[in-house]
């Protein structure tokens, strides 16, 4: 009796493990489809709200491929894997905001209507990343840490379609590198989000094994 339980109990995870195996490739493939067009169209439109996006996506892709290494592993490897996303979007955050003082020195002549599409396209597809991930996250740190990161993203979006507006309105650059500021700002506090789900988790490891 007691083998059979187990048995369906490893059946279950396996069945488990394969959901979120293929939940990890379609996001995965879905972030990196959103680099290619956010990062194209940043290029086009001069964007620096856009090329934020692409860079936070690049590392959502980032992110899901090292999820995939988890899925199935133990919880001390998914700490790891969470801690090692955090490290990720904060490098990348950092890398966004050296990016708008640039531009805003060297000078930047973004176009609003392509902002805008574009975004609205991303948000998209945010929305059907996060219905995706939905019934995953609470599996593990590593897979909270892909639902902070997609959140993260429809507010960015959210964002450069609201500065788009504002730089067909003003013709003025301004709205678009105060976007990619705050996107920068985003991804940062994200990435201290998921630094703090690891330290949470990675204690509730340490006292589920001295009990």
């Amino acid at each position: 009796m007691a083998e059979k339980q187990r048995e369906s109990a490893e059946i279950e995870l396996d069945a488990s493990d394969a959901a979120e195996r293929k939940t990890l490739i379609w996001v995965l493939a879905i972030n990196l489809f959103q680099v290619i067009v956010a990062g194209g169209v940043g290029v086009i439109a001069d964007s620096t709200g856009l090329l934020g996006a692409a860079l936070d996506n690049l590392g959502d892709a980032g992110v899901y491929a090292i999820s995939l290494y988890a899925v199935g592993r133990t919880a001390t490897a998914k700490v790891r894997v969470a801690r090692l996303s955090g490290m990720l979007l904060i490098t990348l955050g950092l890398g966004l905001l050296v990016e708008v003082l640039r531009r805003f020195f060297a000078g930047a002549e973004p176009i609003g209507f392509a902002m805008i599409a574009a975004a609205l396209a991303n948000a998209a597809l945010n929305v059907v990343c996060l219905r995706l991930l939905r019934s995953h996250r609470d599996r593990g740190v590593h897979l909270k840490a892909s639902w902070i990161f997609t959140t993260n993203d429809m507010l960015a979006n959210g964002g450069i379609v609201v500065s788009g507006v504002a730089v067909m309105y003003l013709a003025s650059p301004l709205p678009d590198l105060i976007i990619g500021l705050v996107v920068g700002v985003i991804v940062l506090k994200g990435g201290w989000e998921i630094l703090g789900e690891a330290r949470v988790s990675e204690r509730e490891n340490i006292m589920s094994s001295r009990d």
